[in-house]
């Protein structure tokens, strides 16, 4: 691994300890603290429902989250952190379906997270994540991307959602 690389990951690795895990890992672990509840105290079968709904939104939370890093690091090179962003904007993979692919991932995670552990502190954390992401990607991240990369950031936003996915992904210029 040359030192372009190494520094490469290096720099993912900063990015993602001092948000992602902190959002994801840290606070829930306080919040969560030695009261959980898996299974809700349902009896069995009941019970499954929760923790399999739980485990489903953490792995696909945790599987878009593992997709929008290596999109980062080989696409856009850079990382997700505002001090690190990216160099290329990033219109290929699950950013053909939705803008803020990331943001949907760590909201999975925390809500699967409260439902598995049957935590209400932590669905509080969940929707004050999406709360903050909802007023933050317009007033503040948008504007620096439409700075960074213009009207091909102008293009794409005409054409993939900010939150919601669209049904078929978005060509742009033959990408597919």
């Amino acid at each position: 691994m040359d030192g372009k690389s190494r520094s490469g990951i290096l720099r993912q690795i900063a990015a993602i300890l001092a948000l992602p895990f902190v959002v994801t890992i840290i606070v829930p672990t306080l919040l969560i603290g030695r009261d959980f509840n898996i299974g809700w105290g349902l009896s069995f079968p009941f019970n499954l429902l929760p923790i399999g709904l739980g485990i489903a939104l953490l792995c696909g939370g945790l599987w878009l989250f593992v997709m929008t890093i290596r999109l980062f690091f080989n696409v856009g090179q850079g990382t997700l952190a505002p001090w690190d962003p990216t160099r290329h904007l990033v219109v290929v993979g699950v950013y053909r379906y939705v803008r803020n692919p990331m943001i949907s991932g760590v909201f999975s995670i925390l809500l699967g997270k409260a439902i598995l552990f049957g935590s209400l502190p932590v669905l509080i954390w969940a929707l004050v994540f999406m709360a903050v992401n909802m007023i933050y990607m317009p007033l503040i991240e948008e504007p620096g991307l439409r700075d960074r990369f213009g009207a091909e950031y102008d293009e794409y936003v005409r054409h993939v959602p900010r939150w919601l996915p669209r049904r078929r992904p978005w060509t742009h210029d033959g990408i597919s």
